[in-house]
């Protein structure tokens, strides 16, 4: 008996679900008689940005993650007992 519910409830759940995204589609609203409350909005086309004009770089950038960083004896003997 207890399975039977549980199947009932289950299956009504997945009817509802499925009856609740089908009646969002235009093509089912249509063929229903529905209509929906606004008309569907297109969004514009995005305009594409232009590339902003930046100067060159007077120099590379610094180094990072060499080994004079690691293992600096001046970074030792700097940190505080």
């Amino acid at each position: 008996m207890m399975n039977f519910v549980l199947g009932l409830v289950a299956g009504g759940l997945i009817a509802c679900i499925a009856t609740i995204a089908a009646a969002r589609h235009p093509e089912v609203q249509s063929r229903l008689g529905l209509f929906p409350a606004a008309p569907a909005i297109t969004m514009p086309a995005a305009v594409a940005r232009p590339e902003p004009a930046c100067p060159p770089r007077a120099a590379p950038p610094p180094g990072v993650g060499t080994q004079e960083m690691l293992f600096s004896k001046r970074r030792f003997w700097s940190v505080a007992p």
